[in-house]
């Protein structure tokens, strides 16, 4: 089974590593270009799907569903603020922590923003089976790959 995973071939184009890699860096050129219309990088665009699908979590959770380091979370977040599109609140919770939650701005970009993840679908022509496929195969292929971290 390695070997299907990464050959003993020193080829590159041979090496899933780089595939998977090289796929991911075209996504995020493909999904950037669609982005500057909404104003949002790549990582902020992740981090507005997290809280559309969950607002009010703290900057630990979405740096968490994200699979980012506080460190870089932070930053993040701080953008998204100064665009307007979440506000910060002190947590009912814990005191010590800020919960983020979408403004009305952030809002009226969801829809926009889905406009993107159609013409992506479109553009990748794959059939919703293909996709879910490709989806859960990836999943798997990332979760074995954090078991061993």
């Amino acid at each position: 089974m390695t070997d299907l995973i990464e050959p003993t071939s020193s080829s590159l184009d041979q090496q899933l590593c780089f595939a998977l890699y090289s796929t991911s860096r075209t996504f995020t050129k493909v999904y950037s270009r669609y982005l500057c219309d909404l104003g949002l990088t790549y990582p902020q665009y992740l981090a507005m799907l997290v809280l559309w699908e969950t607002d009010g979590l703290n900057v630990k959770e979405i740096a968490d569903r994200l699979n980012l380091e506080g460190a870089t979370a932070t930053p993040l977040i701080q953008r998204l603020v100064r665009l307007g599109l979440v506000y910060k609140k002190r947590s009912q919770d814990d005191e010590r922590c800020q919960d983020v939650f979408v403004s009305e701005s952030g809002a009226a970009l969801r829809e926009k923003a889905m406009e993107i993840t159609n013409k992506l679908g479109k553009l990748l022509n794959l059939s919703e089976e293909q996709a879910g496929n490709l989806l859960a195969e990836t999943k798997a292929l990332r979760a074995t790959l954090q078991a061993a971290i």
